[in-house]
Order: structure tokens, then sequence, then C-alpha cells
């Protein structure tokens, strides 16, 4: 593949993220219980089936955000405290950060390797979090689901349903000690990590590890401005 057509898919990809997905990607990263009214429940939860939990989780996510007046009128603080607090804790994002990384990974110092994870993870809520305040009317169907019992890395498939066609939305976990975690999101073809790999990439071969870690704290500035 030549590198104007590398370019043009990462591009379409970074668009159909932003565009299409900012809301389905903001309910992928709802990979937790947030909404599970105490420590009995949170436990079931963990040790759900993976289709289960996800179905348990954007359910309930779409329910309560559905008749949150604060996050209906867009309350992205509160938003984003919640992400923060009760979401992220149930998604595998070190692993995420590691595989958008891919070969730099290894390059990196243990330090750089955190602030990288700290500021990634700060990028994610920033950028998605205030899309939660835009579902209305959205349902979502689950597609069929098989996994053997000694599988650890599998993929739940899912379809959310808006004005005009099913948009197509799939999560992969692995299975940790703690219970399922969600480490990338596939978005109408379009999987998280690689997309950001991309970016990534591109930074570090220009300005290094640590203008990949001043790229994401300038971006992580940029969306505490604005409105």
């Amino acid at each position: 593949m030549s590198s104007l057509s590398v370019l043009k898919s990462s591009a379409l990809k970074s668009i159909v993220i932003s565009q299409c997905g900012r809301l389905l990607i903001a309910l992928a990263l709802s990979f937790s219980y947030f909404l599970w009214p105490n420590v009995q429940a949170q436990t079931q939860a963990i040790d759900a089936t993976p289709d289960g939990l996800i179905q348990a989780i954007v359910n309930d996510v779409m329910t309560i955000v559905k008749t949150d007046k604060e996050i209906q009128a867009g309350n992205i603080n509160r938003v984003i405290t919640l992400v923060d607090q009760k979401i992220m804790p149930f998604a595998n994002l070190q692993r995420t950060t590691q595989l958008a990384m891919g070969r730099n990974w290894s390059k990196a110092t243990p330090e750089q390797q955190n602030q990288i994870a700290i500021e990634f993870k700060l990028l994610l809520i920033r950028t998605y979090a205030g899309a939660l305040t835009q579902i209305k009317d959205q349902t979502v169907q689950y597609r069929p689901f098989k996994a053997a019992p000694e599988d650890t890395d599998v993929v739940v498939r899912t379809q959310v349903l808006n004005k005009g066609e099913p948009i197509q939305i799939d999560y992969r976990l692995e299975k940790t000690p703690n219970g399922w975690r969600v480490y990338d999101i596939n978005v109408l073809g379009a999987w998280l990590i690689e997309a950001y790999r991309n970016q990534f990439n591109n930074q570090i071969s220009q300005n290094g590890i640590d203008g990949l870690i001043k790229f994401l704290q300038e971006r992580n500035r940029q969306l505490s401005k604005a409105k």
C-alpha cells in the first residue's frame, strides 16, 4: 500500500471515530459497573461472561444518562468525574496504551511509559466523555456471542440503532485475575488502538518519545479549555 493510501486510510478512520463514533466510543469506554448499587452487584459484574457484562453495563449506562438531568444539560465535568472514578478502573488502559505504542513501547523508559499512559487516559476521557450527553433515543442490539471456556481474549459485537444505518461497535476484552477488562474498541471497522498507533508513531518518528508526551499534554490542555 502506498504512503498516500495509508494516509488516506488513517484520515478516514479518524473521521469515522471523531464524527460517527464519538457517542459510541464514549459508551464503549463505559467498561465498568459504575451504575451497580452495591458491592455484591460489583462482584457479579466482574465474574460475568463477557457478553453479559457488556450488555449489563451498556444498558445501565444508557438508562442513567438518559435520565440524569445534569448530564443531559451538558455538564461535562460531571461526566468526566464519573468516567474517571467509575469507568476507567475497569478498562485495561495500560494494555491499550502499550498496544497503541507498538514497538516504541519498549523504547520508552518506565517513567515515560507512565507519563504516556496518564496522558492517554486523560485524552480519551476528555475527547469522548462529552458524547455521553448526546444519548437520546439510541438502542443497542447484541450480536450472538460464542466463546470457549478456555478463551481469554474475545470480541463482543453489537450495533447501535439510531436514525439511519445501524452503527457497528465491537468490544475486545481480555480475561484477567480481576475479571474481564476491555482494551480495544471497533467502530465501523476502525479499531481504537490502530487509529491511535498511527498518530503515536508519527509523533515519535518526528519528535521522539518526549515529543509524544508533549503532544498529548498539549492536546489535553486544549481539550480542558474547550467549552
